[in-house]
């Protein structure tokens, strides 16, 4: 037996030269997603060069070029001018170059000045979505064709991963698909070995989340883009006025469940992870004319006048224009004139932002960037609203 000072003695020495107990890893950072759309460039003069004057690249986390197309089952370019063909002069260019190569070059030069940032390539979209019950049939060959695509020597190194915005598997959008309940997870599934990342859009309606086995495409994706936004507003309806993207209910709103707090109760019950769900946020606003109270709920003729749509205006147009008079179910509405339109604010944002970090979820993206104000006033609350 060792007398107690050599004990003590030998403890010591082997507690001093025992490895130290690893710190707990840190809780990963919430997402800034946000789409850039390649026909943005066009009417809207939205240039790649405009995510970096604005700030938001740097702001962002994962930035998603929407949209490339699903065709004959397989991933094929959406506009091969904007995305890689158009020279791109001077003044638009992210460091003040002409350079050929169009968006994807821009993409490049972007992510030099960003190497935090991120790029996925995202296909399908509301009008784009009707291929994906042909890639259904043969997923393996679906994703082989878009590693090819997204992996082409042309712009080797611009894209990070896919996503994947199927408008809606075995549910209706432009057209009704039946591929049934395990579509969706099993094309995540065999995009999955050939992707860093992943991510797929899912449905704001609650109703269509029951369509398809989220919870499994969850597995096989980094994050699923809940689509919580466009819950009214959509058709040419003469009303009853209401709010587009909704957090919560509120007396006049038509539909109870149709709010971004439903639908991310529905994901989560229906056994998707909390931190793989980001919440949507609009940068637009759906509007009526014909209105003759400034109250939600008011009747209306039809869609109010919209730069590019029918009921459909940009913030950066609105905020302006038609700023907000008040705030209801946690967005904003405005009535200006005879027009009556919602949309969120910076403020706003930060009431919903504040959900995200409550309800620890994944983060938020952005439907789209080319909506928010030139100094990206939406985007900065958004991510502000992340790290508070």
């Amino acid at each position: 037996m060792l007398p107690r000072i050599a004990l003590l003695a030998v403890l010591l020495l082997t507690a001093c030269s025992a490895p130290p107990t690893p710190p707990a890893p840190p809780p990963p950072s919430s997402r800034v997603v946000g789409y850039f759309t390649s026909w943005g460039t066009y009417a809207r003069d939205f240039q790649v060069k405009d995510l970096e004057t604005s700030g938001a690249a740097a702001r962002l986390t994962h930035l998603l070029y929407a949209f490339g197309k699903v065709e004959d089952g397989r991933c094929q370019a959406g506009d091969d001018w904007a995305d890689f063909g158009k020279p791109v002069g001077a003044d638009d260019s992210v460091d003040g170059a002409e350079t050929a190569g169009g968006n994807f070059a821009q993409l490049r030069k972007l992510k030099a000045r960003h190497p935090h940032l991120k790029l996925l390539w995202s296909f399908g979209g509301w009008n784009g979505s009707a291929g994906f019950a042909r890639a259904a049939g043969d997923p393996a060959a679906f994703a082989e064709s878009c590693r090819r695509l997204l992996f082409d020597q042309r712009w080797a190194g611009v894209f990070d991963g896919i996503d994947i915005d199927w408008e809606y598997p075995n549910a209706c959008g432009v057209t009704c698909d039946t591929s049934g309940p395990d579509a969706l997870p099993a094309l995540l599934a065999a995009l999955r070995p050939r992707f860093g990342l992943i991510s797929a859009a899912v449905p704001g309606d609650v109703g269509k989340l029951t369509a398809t086995d989220y919870a499994a495409a969850a597995g096989h994706a980094d994050w699923l883009s809940a689509m919580t936004y466009d819950f009214f507003g959509t058709g040419k309806t003469p009303g009853p006025t209401a709010a587009h993207s909704p957090l919560t209910a509120y007396p006049s709103i038509p539909r109870p469940g149709s709010t971004a707090d439903s639908t991310i109760r529905e994901l989560r019950a229906l056994g998707v992870p909390a931190n793989k769900v980001l919440l949507g946020v609009g940068f637009y606003g759906r509007g009526w004319t014909g209105v003759t109270s400034a109250a939600p709920g008011s009747k209306a003729t039809g869609p109010a006048p919209g730069t590019y749509a029918s009921g459909l205006e940009d913030y950066r147009v609105l905020s302006d224009r038609c700023p907000p008079t008040g705030t209801v179910g946690g967005t904003s509405f405005a009535a200006c004139g005879d027009q009556w339109w919602s949309y969120d604010t910076p403020a706003t944002i930060k009431t919903k932002m504040a959900y995200v970090r409550a309800n620890a979820l994944g983060g938020a993206f952005a439907w789209e960037l080319s909506g928010d104000t030139r100094s990206g006033d939406l985007l900065n609350a958004v991510a502000a609203g992340l790290e508070s």
